[in-house]
């Protein structure tokens, strides 16, 4: 009867053991000992919960104390549950911040953020900005993996150079025309106005309207746009239904001098890098990288047909990058990596948009070597 209770119990109840069994007969041949107590019903009930648990343990459990393992198993199961799908969501989300770690391009960016400034640029460097480590903009970061990420904001960027005599220019003549080049400079690519593609009046009226052709064929271009004959050629422009800044921080660096022309001729030559982070309405960003060479030419009244105080363009050129090539409707237009490139597949050779030791040269439609 005992052994048929034991079978019975193998089939899921806490029975006697055949060890204590045996202990129970020696100890009755020798009038010794008592009988093994049957667990109660209650004993029995408890001891088949812990069983029917022990496989439902979350992942690691069994790595903490054993003093936690038997306090409260219910309320630390949970915890560890909790975790491990606050971590896969944010894994989802944004797995960079895993991988990044992993990969070490956290740490680079972290050093990127905390790095000086670049101090002004005061002669055309000798080399490309060294590499960083591919990295794309985001909303939150949209110069992140750019070497603009150290370049001065905005009109900071555009510094005017300490005035000296030059030729028949007087010291305060060149500071004047210096600080005019300078206006130029930030009513043409910064004002947001002439970003959202207004009129750029201010940039306008810092010209001559006296020199030959030019005023006309920037009219033209301002009001009946080619590919041939844009007004981006001088003006950062874009088509504000279509894109938005991100933030309203432009990054800018550059440098310009004076230097004597023809007689009674004073040259501010002008070579800057503008970089503009857009959106298109969602999460993507590109960064429109717009560099200027530009040379104003201030004339004496006395010895030209000029108007006092008025630039004239002795020679611009420019070249945009992470843009579609060559539109005509007046606008730069941003290729988001998630869109179809707009215009003619690019088949100039490669260039590195942020190299400023390098003149602008040619033209068409090329590649660039990072964003």
């Amino acid at each position: 009867m005992g052994n048929d209770n034991r079978n019975n119990n193998n089939d899921g109840g806490a029975g006697v053991s055949d060890e204590e069994w045996r202990r129970f007969q020696e100890d009755a041949a020798t009038g010794t000992g008592a009988a093994p107590r049957e667990p109660s019903a209650r004993a029995r009930m408890v001891t088949e919960r812990l069983r029917a648990t022990q496989g439902q343990e979350p992942p690691g459990w069994r790595t903490g104390p054993a003093r936690q393992q038997r306090r409260r198993p219910g309320r630390l199961g949970a915890a560890v549950a909790v975790v491990l799908i606050a971590g896969m969501a944010l894994i989802a989300v944004r797995p960079e911040l895993v991988i990044d770690r992993i990969t070490g391009k956290a740490e680079a960016r972290q050093e990127a953020r905390n790095a000086t400034p670049l101090p002004a640029e005061s002669v055309r460097p000798t080399e490309a900005p060294p590499s960083l480590p591919p990295d794309r903009p985001t909303l939150q970061e949209p110069f992140r993996g750019s070497p603009a990420l150290q370049w001065a904001d905005g009109a900071a960027g555009i510094e005017v150079p300490e005035a000296a005599a030059v030729g028949e220019m007087s010291k305060q003549q060149v500071a004047d025309a210096l600080e005019k080049a300078r206006q130029f400079l930030i009513a043409a690519n910064l004002d947001p106005a002439t970003l959202r593609g207004e009129r750029p009046t201010a940039a306008l009226a810092i010209l001559d309207p006296r020199q030959p052709e030019v005023p006309q064929r920037l009219e033209e271009s301002l009001t009946k746009p080619t590919a041939e004959n844009t007004p981006t050629l001088l003006f950062t422009r874009f088509d504000q239904t279509k894109v938005k800044p991100v933030g309203d921080v432009v990054k800018v660096r550059g440098s310009m001098r004076a230097e004597e022309g023809e007689p009674g001729e004073l040259l501010v030559v002008t070579d800057y890098t503008f970089v503009h982070p857009m959106t298109n309405g969602g999460t993507d960003v590109q960064r429109t990288i717009v560099r200027r060479q530009i040379t104003l030419s201030l004339l004496d009244p006395a010895r030209w047909e000029t108007t006092r105080g008025r630039f004239q363009l002795r020679q611009y050129v420019s070249e945009w990058s992470n843009v579609g090539c060559e539109a005509a409707d007046g606008f730069l237009h941003p290729d988001f990596p998630r869109e179809a490139a707009q215009g003619p597949a690019p088949t100039g050779p490669a260039v590195d948009p942020y190299d400023r030791s390098r003149d602008i040269k040619g033209e068409g439609c090329g590649t660039v070597t990072r964003s």
